[in-house]
């Protein structure tokens, strides 16, 4: 830097606007969000009534997809709601450079790019909005995975008993002494 260039130095002051509209915004996130996940856990209820008569891994798997891609529409949703609003307030040139901004800070991975002056809060207040998502996603993926889990080893414990119960010659079975912990029931 030379010395006869003068120093610009830019200081950043939230105005109210940009805290109400990072407010409503991230309100207008959750709230999103959460119909999204209660959309999500009724349809996995549902998909779990139409094939509760016969459980099966494939059919537990495609479940927790399908839950998965629910989800992943959830936030791309709110990431075009946070883009519409940038787009609207002329932070950036075109949609689609401030839906890749958007994307960016919402999963907080950063961008090089970076809101004018006067919304430089936003910047933040859509990661925490992110985070929040994210933290509220991995918690119903997490119950709906647990169920998955618990169903699968309910089979293969139902399994091992019929296998041992199999294995025990059947006059053994019928002359068991009462409460006999090496025989099965």
């Amino acid at each position: 830097m030379s010395t006869n260039s003068p120093v610009i130095e830019l200081q950043y002051v939230a105005g109210i606007e940009e805290i109400i509209w990072g407010v409503v915004l991230v309100a207008l996130t959750l709230g999103i969000h959460s119909f999204g996940m209660l959309w999500t856990l009724r349809f996995s209820n549902a998909f779990k009534a139409r094939f509760a008569h016969q459980p099966a891994f494939a059919a537990g798997m495609f479940k927790l997809i399908l839950a998965s891609w629910l989800i992943m529409l959830v936030h791309i949703v709110e990431i075009i709601m946070w883009a519409g609003f940038f787009q609207w307030k002329h932070c950036f040139v075109n949609f689609s450079t401030a839906g890749y901004f958007a994307l960016n800070e919402y999963t907080t991975v950063g961008s090089s790019f970076n809101l004018p002056l006067n919304w430089r809060l936003l910047e933040g207040m859509i990661a925490t909005a992110g985070l929040l998502g994210f933290a509220w996603s991995t918690a119903v993926l997490l119950a709906l995975a647990q169920e998955f889990q618990d169903q699968q080893m309910q089979l293969l414990k139902q399994q091992r008993q019929k296998h041992a119960l199999a294995a025990v010659p059947a006059p053994l079975l019928a002359n068991k002494p009462p409460n006999c912990p090496h025989v099965p029931p």
